[in-house]
């Protein structure tokens, strides 16, 4: 509905402009039959949306499954261009994430060593009977 107001508006100022004639604001009576034809084009809206988004509903002819020919190497340079865009860690940025995951492997590590020698006596006298 604004939309609708906004560039009805828009077109008057450009109307009055190109003839000299003062802008006149938009009555109210325009802008309940603009609420009115607005409120009528929504379900349209919504079928072309459904349309989009359904490819089952477009005709046969769009779903061959065939592709565009490509040129090759596209994708080549697709992604190197891609590459191009990413901000690339320096090297004190490497050494802090390789220290950080060695650390980690290493707690990690720690923490099942510990839990194995914890429960092998349990395994060993309860569980198999030994």
């Amino acid at each position: 509905m604004a939309r609708d107001t906004r560039g009805k508006r828009r077109a008057q100022r450009k109307a009055g402009a190109q003839e000299g004639a003062e802008v006149k604001p938009v009555q109210k009576s325009t802008q309940k039959s603009a609420q009115k034809s607005s409120q009528k084009s929504v379900p349209a809206r919504a079928r072309q949306r459904q349309a989009q988004v359904r490819p089952a509903t477009q005709p046969q002819s769009a779903q061959t499954g065939r592709r565009e020919p490509r040129a090759r190497g596209r994708f080549v340079k697709e992604a190197w261009g891609e590459l191009k865009k990413v901000e690339w860690p320096g090297r004190s940025q490497v050494i802090q994430g390789t220290i950080v995951v060695l650390i980690a492997c290493i707690i990690v590590g720690v923490f099942l060593y510990g839990a194995d020698q914890a429960f092998k006596p349990f395994v060993r006298n309860v569980l198999l009977g030994q």
